[in-house]
């Protein structure tokens, strides 16, 4: 089991689908000249717009080795990156 807060948290709660784009991007980018191996992205459970947005960008991305939703919290994406 991850012990999920030592890990880099970008919440994107009141994002929308077209900034949740770069607000992501940027994370994700940062993270990986860092070399942070896990993210994880808050989007909150809601309508699920936000949650598919994210996962949209994390499947196109060319630094993302993996990803999946937390089991124990829905609401957010555990990322590991390429490093």
């Amino acid at each position: 089991m991850m012990v999920l807060n030592k890990y880099p948290k970008l919440d994107v709660h009141g994002e929308t689908t077209q900034t949740v784009v770069f607000v992501v991007n940027d994370f994700l980018n940062d993270n990986y000249k860092m070399k942070n191996k896990y993210v994880v992205i808050i989007h909150g459970k809601g309508t699920g717009k936000l949650k598919q947005k994210v996962h949209e960008i994390l499947k196109n991305s060319q630094i993302v080795n993996r990803f999946e939703l937390d089991i124990d919290n829905l609401g957010q994406t555990i990322i590991e990156l390429k490093i």
